[in-house]
């Protein structure tokens, strides 16, 4: 019988609990979900919001990338605590570095997925997490990034022209409502990229509330192109139900970054 695919449910993978260690010398927490029964058709590394305001690899988009990705899409799905961050998984060591240091964060975690021959390796960054991916992701062995609610708030010019240059995919998943970068001003700000693609969401707001299924049809869109979308709501076969009470108890408010000087006013 089908069930319906909620907020916590948990469809079958392969997943093991990871430390990947930094060229600095840290230990950074870590998981690795992978299809069950097959080899991943993509890979997703996952850049989290920013930790100082409640940004963690189990902030919700990715907690069900990693619930659900590998089940309905066949991708694998590698997320990780940056420098200082903690989540429910663990706390990774080091301190938040202000997306200097965490150069490093992002290094390891690709050198995992290229040392275990992890397929198709796309970075998606949500909010500082897009910073992270534009400033230090621009890796060989990545096929490109996908942002979400990209703030532009550290990343500079320099690093959108290596993008250009390199002219590898960038998609701005930009919410009609976000807090700091709107696919107005997105647009203007991403013509930098020729190649990068601006999608306006309508309705949505910078922490995804009640849209994480439209981001995730979204992302297996491009990573994964063979996969039809929308995305299986249903799923007919085992399921468990995970205990997100501990998340549940933060205040969403906590994954928004810090303001801008000046905020967009409705």
């Amino acid at each position: 019988m089908s069930q319906k695919i909620r907020a916590n449910s948990v469809l079958p993978a392969r997943r093991e609990p990871l430390t990947l260690e930094t060229a600095d010398g840290l230990k950074l927490v870590a998981e690795l979900a992978v299809p069950a029964e097959q080899a991943p058709v993509a890979t997703l590394i996952c850049l989290h919001p920013l930790p100082t305001h409640g940004g963690m690899m189990d902030s919700h988009v990715f907690r069900k990338a990693a619930f659900r990705l590998p089940a309905l899409a066949g991708i694998a799905v590698l997320r990780y605590n940056s420098r200082g961050t903690w989540s429910e998984q663990g706390t990774s060591e080091g301190a938040f570095d202000n997306a200097r240091g965490e150069r490093f964060d992002v290094a390891a975690a690709i050198e995992y997925a290229e040392f275990h021959d992890l397929p198709n390796i796309w970075l998606v960054g949500w909010s500082f997490g897009t910073d992270v991916a534009l400033m230090h992701g621009l890796d060989p062995g990545v096929q490109g990034a996908i942002l979400l609610s990209p703030p532009l708030r550290f990343s500079e010019p320099s690093h959108l022209a290596a993008w250009a240059e390199a002219g590898k995919p960038v998609t701005a998943l930009v919410p009609e409502f976000d807090d700091y970068l709107r696919p107005a001003e997105a647009a203007e700000r991403f013509a930098a990229v020729p190649q990068a693609e601006v999608v306006p969401m309508a309705g949505s707001k910078h922490l995804w509330v009640g849209d994480a299924e439209r981001v995730l049809d979204e992302v297996v869109r491009r990573v994964a192109p063979s996969v039809a979308v929308p995305l299986p709501r249903e799923w007919d076969g085992p399921m468990e139900t995970a205990d997100t009470s501990a998340y549940n108890a933060h205040n969403l408010s906590a994954y928004k970054d810090v303001p801008v000087p000046k905020p967009i006013q409705e």
